[in-house]
């Protein structure tokens, strides 16, 4: 196992710990810091989503600062059931989830079907050796998942650029070592 620090909040400097899985890098702590500065005036009461969830640090961090709803997607049955254990560890955040599942599929129906408001945030950190940002991107629009407004977390590898809905606006852009994060702001496509 290895270690990651929550970097703000009411958890600020709580150490999670990380079990050993094939392509699970948690987001580095300055893109962390970043995205989190970034997203500081949204976080208090939003609905989030942390997709390919992994470490899970991503909704961690934001439940820390704040957010009312979050839900983890991750794949991995170890990984997920870890994550769990680290939200009942933290005293969790009473309005989450943990869904072991693959996220294409659990996005497939659309969020009327799932019976969820739209959400405000998303993080979206597919694993790096698979093409699944296109996807993901294409299911959230054709489920209507997002709000409008909606903020969305993207973490590729450096010098890649991926392919968004037009109704995505980059708002920011930064880069750490091989990883570049992007955070694109959803509006109504201009017809």
């Amino acid at each position: 196992m290895s270690q990651v620090r929550v970097i703000g909040g009411r958890l600020r400097g709580r150490r999670i710990q990380v079990p050993h899985a094939q392509g699970l890098r948690p987001t580095p702590d300055r893109l962390r810091e970043t995205l989190f500065n970034w997203l500081a005036p949204a976080l208090a009461g939003s609905r989030c989503i942390d997709l390919f969830a992994g470490t899970g640090v991503l909704g961690i961090e934001a439940w820390s600062r704040g957010a009312g709803e979050i839900i983890w997607i991750e794949r991995s049955r170890r990984v997920a059931a870890h994550l769990r254990e680290t939200l009942v560890e933290l005293g969790g955040p009473p309005a989450s989830q943990v869904v072991c599942g693959d996220a294409l599929q659990w996005l497939g129906p659309g969020r009327a079907q799932a019976g969820l408001d739209p959400l405000d945030i998303l993080f979206l950190d597919p694993p790096y050796q698979h093409p699944l940002l296109a996807p993901a991107a294409a299911a959230l629009e054709a489920g209507d998942w997002l709000a409008e407004g909606a903020w969305i977390y993207v973490e590729q590898p450096a010098g890649t650029h991926p392919e968004v809905p037009p109704s995505w606006s980059l708002y920011r852009e930064s880069r750490a070592g091989s990883a570049c994060a992007r955070l694109y702001r959803r509006c109504r496509p201009s017809n």
